[in-house]
């Protein structure tokens, strides 16, 4: 019994380190998002400092998951669990990363001004904010119909992203001279594509953690 008190307790600790990862990737990409909205490089490059600190969580993790199965030996659900925790940290790892690129497109965009007002940029980044957060609730509680509605919000992601895409190659054609800057967000818009496709990812590793198989939530 005691070790089983002291199993749960590290697995609530486990639990404990994804939320925070979760919540660094959507501070990171709302602060990457108003970088870019502002030209705003000094904040851009705080959102590049501080993804260290997401690695450190990631780092835990790993550390934690990996002395629960030498000294536990868990089976079963108790095993996925924290094969789950290994995957969706490294999914969160790589969404932080995206929103760090982000930040180095505001950068690289210093002392121009933007061809246009940006829309559907920060309507994506409000939609994968939310993707995020959802994603990690249905990991916490072990919720598949919220992890399944990964599937049809990252649609919505992908409409904006096509509508993006057809606005600035329209702005590129009437406009050459903006083609530089119009690419560079282009890149913006895949980066936050990619991390709605993360977010969903883990709503797949949910369902596997409920059920035992993993669907594909991206098709």
């Amino acid at each position: 019994m005691i070790r089983r008190k002291e199993f749960d307790q590290e697995l609530e600790e486990l639990r404990t380190l994804l939320k925070q990862m979760g919540e660094h990737v959507g501070n990171a990409l709302d602060g990457a998002i108003e970088s870019l909205q502002t030209l705003n490089v000094e904040k851009a490059q705080v959102i590049i400092k501080n993804d260290a600190n997401l690695n450190a969580l990631e780092d835990k993790i790993m550390e934690l998951g990996s002395k629960l199965i030498i000294t536990q030996q868990p089976v079963a659900k108790d095993l996925r669990r924290i094969i789950v925790a290994f995957k969706i940290s490294s999914d969160l790892e790589r969404m932080g990363d995206l929103a760090l690129d982000v930040a180095k497109v505001t950068i690289r965009m210093e002392g121009q001004e933007l061809i246009k007002p940006l829309v559907d940029i920060p309507r994506m980044a409000e939609v994968v904010k939310s993707m995020i957060d959802e994603s990690i609730e249905s990991y916490l509680k072990e919720n598949t119909d919220l992890a399944y509605k990964m599937a049809q919000t990252d649609d919505q992601v992908d409409q904006l992203y096509s509508n993006m895409i057809r606005d600035l190659y329209t702005l590129m054609t009437e406009h050459p001279t903006n083609a530089s800057q119009a690419m560079l967000l282009l890149m913006v818009g895949r980066y936050i594509e990619r991390i709605g496709d993360h977010a969903t990812n883990i709503g797949e590793s949910t369902v596997y953690l409920v059920t035992g198989q993993r669907p594909d939530l991206n098709q």
